[in-house]
């Protein structure tokens, strides 16, 4: 399958980015066999009617019904993912779809869809059979790596895990759903033109064009990209306080949120404290 000049663009760029980040992780650290979204940073826009028969609509195989249900039970299990799935669920207007598929790891959320007066009206999350397997990196998934397996310290369930993946997700949904769609169109067309030129200068990002398209997206490419999966990473860390604030491991996984990010997130650590759930817990100082 070709690809377009965009998309290569950005993944060459976040190829770059993480490879220079990485740098800053210890060389033991073993390779994860968890494998996160990696989208673009613009996001297509479709127009469709309003929906009048929306809500959640479910496409989960025979074989992953079971543990698909222990992940929606961990989430509506806390208050916050229960009043946020309840949100979509009674919500007419709004088609949220959720997938399991066997044939990727991780999860991403994308086929946004919008209606003619430029609000939200649909998006489609798919998540993997193997959603509660494997770990993200700690850049840009400071909270969904804090969960990684750690037998020898603390034990925490795959249903657990997957919930919190979940909730990053809806994370994704709940900032687009409160974003202009006006404001994505103009975002997705300076995109075009800053990896059309990034491609063509040979990857020089001090190109005083890119400079100047990076004052007007108030970021670059990758920058917007990783804002908002920072945003969603909030999202996680909100559900997880709530639904762990009880177990004996909760200090052990919000002191590794915070060294997540001290250490490769510093810039957006005032997202995540200026919440009372952390800035106030005798974990999070």
């Amino acid at each position: 399958m070709v690809r377009s000049l965009r998309h290569i663009a950005f993944v060459v760029t976040v190829a770059m980015t993480t490879a220079l980040a990485a740098m800053s992780i210890s060389a033991r650290s073993t390779t994860s066999t968890y494998r996160f979204e990696n989208d673009p940073a613009d996001i297509p826009i479709r127009i469709v009617a309003t929906p009048t028969d929306g809500g959640i609509r479910e496409e989960v195989p025979l074989k992953y019904r079971e543990r698909y249900e222990k992940w929606k039970s961990e989430l509506r299990a806390t208050d916050l993912g229960r009043e946020q799935w309840d949100k979509y669920a009674s919500n007419k207007s709004f088609i949220l779809t959720i997938v399991v598929s066997g044939g990727q790891k991780g999860a991403g959320t994308d086929k946004y869809l919008w209606n003619d007066e430029g609000q939200l009206v649909g998006a489609t999350i798919t998540l993997s059979a193997a959603l509660q397997d494997g770990s993200p990196p700690p850049i840009y998934y400071p909270v969904l790596n804090s969960l990684s397996t750690d037998t020898t310290t603390y034990s925490i369930s795959g249903p657990i895990v997957a919930a919190t993946r979940l909730s990053h997700e809806l994370g994704h949904v709940n900032q687009t759903s409160e974003a202009s769609m006006k404001l994505i169109q103009q975002q997705n067309n300076l995109i075009v033109q800053y990896n059309s030129i990034f491609m063509e200068n040979g990857l020089n990002s001090k190109d005083t064009r890119l400079l100047d398209l990076a004052d007007q997206l108030k970021g670059t490419p990758v920058q917007i990209w990783e804002s908002r999966e920072y945003w969603s990473e909030v999202n996680a860390m909100l559900y997880l306080s709530q639904r762990i604030s009880k177990e004996n491991f909760y200090c052990f996984v919000f002191r590794k949120i915070r060294r997540n990010l001290e250490t490769h997130a510093k810039a957006y650590e005032d997202r995540f404290s200026k919440y009372p759930e952390f800035n106030n817990s005798p974990c999070w100082n």
